[in-house]
């Protein structure tokens, strides 16, 4: 096993510029059938899904899509975004006979905005509740950014009996946080900023962290307004509280023991040019924390390789499947 260096001043410079953008408290205590069915429509009590929402035990209404037939891959989004995210990968494996299925986690995109429930024991329980509505079976499960804490929590909290196969890429795993025994992590008061502009102008901060997260800052960079937009409009979407409180939750969220559960085959994905979750502290942990992990490393690939290097992805999702 290599060693892992300390990052160098670089890398740190440019997790203070994006690290907030990588996908508190317990689950709201469960309502009781006779509330829910006072509150919600027969044909969208908790835990019977429609054809795009679902009613978790506490009430929240989750957004999802779920296109095709095949063996499932279940896709979870980073940090603000929303199911839109996933859509190249999602109608390229629509195109190659598979099921896709995502959700907008709590919060995010169309799901509703309840006070509570930003931490990972729900994110992965809301997660939990859509997969056994879709009755889904060895499905692989898809984490990009925070998406990637919640796959794996969802496997430490709920097992891999649904689960075939998982993938992380450009995941905040396995720890963000600089403590004791993660001394590579970012220090908390560098997250205390990003609440800051979180709560100070959210829609400049919203567009100006495109640029890192893309490495549109790179020489040569063909810079996407398009993409701009589309980053900005999903997180503008994503409510207020989820904007804030997510912040915490993926960066001072341990996911090493999560990991080191995973017995199913994974497929780690990064870019070495990502200014927001460094290589370094991130893919390189991960993969040596799960014993069936390859590691796949984009040479100058950055954070948001979902659309920059959707064709590389798309193939590399696909033989990863099919393997």
């Amino acid at each position: 096993m290599s060693t892992i260096t300390t990052p160098d001043s670089a890398s740190r410079r440019n997790l203070l510029k994006g690290l907030a953008v990588a996908g508190v408290g317990l689950a709201a205590a469960d309502a009781g059938a006779s509330a829910a069915d006072a509150k919600t429509p027969a044909s969208a009590r908790p835990g019977k899904p429609t054809s795009d929402r679902l009613i978790t035990k506490d009430g929240t209404s989750l957004y999802f899509k779920d296109w095709g037939t095949g063996p499932a891959v279940v896709f979870s989004h980073g940090y603000p975004l929303s199911s839109d995210a996933w859509e190249d990968q999602m109608f390229f494996l629509l195109q190659n006979d598979y099921r896709v299925i995502a959700h907008d986690r709590r919060g995010f995109g169309r799901s509703s905005q309840p006070s509570t429930g930003y931490d990972y024991d729900t994110f992965a329980d809301d997660l939990a509740q859509l997969v056994e509505a879709l009755d889904l079976r060895q499905a692989t499960f898809v984490g990009h950014s925070m998406g990637g804490g919640e796959v794996a929590r969802y496997v430490a909290r709920h097992g891999q009996s649904r689960v075939a196969k998982v993938a992380f890429v450009s995941s905040v795993t396995p720890f963000l946080l600089k403590t004791a025994t993660n001394p590579t992590g970012a220090p908390k008061e560098l997250f205390d900023t990003f609440r800051a502009a979180v709560q100070a102008n959210r829609s400049q901060w919203n567009l100006d962290v495109t640029i890192p997260y893309y490495s549109f800052n790179r020489p040569g960079a063909h810079v996407s307004e398009g993409l701009r937009e589309s980053y900005w409009r999903q997180g503008q979407s994503t409510g207020f509280l989820a904007a804030y409180h997510a912040l915490g939750a993926f960066s001072e969220t341990d996911f090493r023991d999560d990991l080191k559960k995973i017995t199913v085959p994974a497929l780690v994905v990064h870019g070495s040019d990502d200014q927001i979750v460094p290589l370094e502290i991130s893919a390189k942990l991960t993969s040596k924390l799960i014993p069936q992990a390859k590691l796949i490393i984009y040479e100058g690939g950055s954070h948001g390789l979902l659309h920059v290097d959707k064709t590389r992805l798309n193939a590399d999702l696909l033989a990863f499947l099919r393997g």
